[in-house]
């Protein structure tokens, strides 16, 4: 982390901080329904505190597109927020202008407020230099604790970081190290598992993955089009045809930078994707016609906990079969399970990141085990791409 500034050693009495948080939580009825973005900010939100500093919250809401769209106020977490921080946070109707001035200015040392939404702001997602200036004038540093948005170059996130002394967040600084510990300087061999159900949305990725990996796995819907690549048929299985061509020059990529491909052994197929749908498992080119590739089969599942237990590093974006419908989470379960275990022994490092690999991962009962769980999303895949992050870029001394 020597490239950007320390929070932790910052001089903080009696400055404002402009902290980015990511509470774009989930709402129901008006109330959030799952409030860990809210408790990933507390450990920056008490450093700031503890050590003097008043700390305004920006943050963004939904799509309001510019507009002041009441359903898509902030102002129905700062009860919750309130009851996680420990005292009360106080509340501004506005993110810029005479009406966030005065709340910060009537806040004690170690106050905590909320502005409201950024996106009111039209300003905010164009990275509009004037939005970002009037930002700017409510604090005296400004601290990005969101690496969920660090892929966006909005006001919030990159304008104002270039107008006030900026720091990452210790969620973000945590983000950050653990990231380059799994692609950025990780300990070899290290392993990549990508799965989903498209190869369309993951070319980037996958390119830029078989250059820096040891070993990569690809499993879920886009591994059906490897192996129609490679001639095997896929019967009534997703399977992206025409990114054929695409998939063998992955395939040759891979193999001019060493990095070693596994794609399923052995499959599990059903006719129904359907809870409990009769299934079975299929070798490579056994699948009929009316069949559909749901999970990997056992062989294939074994084959990668070996190889994970001969890899000191693994990082995983996406799941091995379709993990929401039991019999087919089997393959994800299993791997999953196998590599916490791994880690719990300190045999490997393992990553994981992306919504529904967040959802797998809690799934099979494995991600406080895991080294690190990125819930970052876009982001997360962006930098697997190895994209420059704007609002990281903007961070760097």
């Amino acid at each position: 982390m020597s490239a950007f500034r320390s929070l932790s050693a910052a001089d903080l009495a009696g400055r404002t901080a402009l902290v980015r948080v990511d509470f774009n939580v989930p709402m129901e009825a008006g109330r959030v329904t799952d409030d860990t973005r809210l408790r990933a900010a507390l450990p920056t939100i008490e450093l700031l505190t503890r050590k003097g500093a008043k700390v305004a919250l920006l943050a963004h809401f939904d799509r309001p597109k510019g507009r002041r769209v009441p359903e898509m106020s902030l102002k129905p977490v700062l009860s919750d927020l309130s009851a996680l921080v420990g005292k009360p946070v106080a509340w501004a109707d506005d993110c810029i202008g005479e009406t966030a001035a005065q709340t910060i200015r009537d806040m004690p040392a170690g106050g905590v407020a909320l502005m409201e939404n950024l996106r009111f702001h039209s300003g905010e997602e164009a990275n509009d230099a004037g939005f970002a200036a009037d930002l700017a004038k409510l604090g005296d540093l400004y601290v990005n604790d969101a690496f969920s948005a660090a892929h966006r170059a909005h006001a919030s996130t990159e304008g104002l970081a270039r107008l006030l002394p900026a720091y990452p967040g210790l969620s973000m600084e945590r983000e950050l190290n653990a990231l380059d510990a799994a692609l950025g300087h990780p300990e070899r061999p290290v392993m990549g598992i990508v799965g989903g159900s498209k190869v369309s949305t993951k070319l980037d990725l996958l390119k830029n993955l078989v250059t820096k990996l040891d070993k990569l796995a690809i499993g879920g819907g886009m591994a059906n089009t490897f192996l129609h690549a490679q001639g095997h048929g896929v019967g009534a299985s997703y399977c992206e045809k025409d990114l054929a061509d695409t998939a063998r020059d992955i395939i040759r990529l891979a193999g001019e930078n060493n990095c070693k491909l596994f794609l399923p052994l052995d499959i599990v197929v059903a006719e129904q994707m359907a809870l409990n749908a009769p299934s079975r498992v299929r070798g490579l080119g056994e699948v009929d016609e009316h069949e559909r590739i749901l999970d990997a089969g056992p062989e294939t599942v074994a084959r990668l906990q070996r190889a994970m237990a001969n890899s000191r590093t693994l990082i995983w974006n996406g799941p091995l079969g379709v993990f929401e419908i039991p019999p087919f989470d089997r393959g994800t379960m299993e791997a999953a399970r196998g590599a916490a275990e791994l880690v719990r022994a300190g045999k490997l490092v393992a990553v994981a990141g992306g919504g529904d690999t967040v959802s797998a991962m809690n799934a099979a009962g494995v991600a406080d085990d895991l080294s690190f769980m990125s819930t970052a999303g876009g982001a997360f895949l962006e930098w697997m791409e190895g994209k420059a992050l704007p609002g990281v870029e903007a961070l760097r001394i």
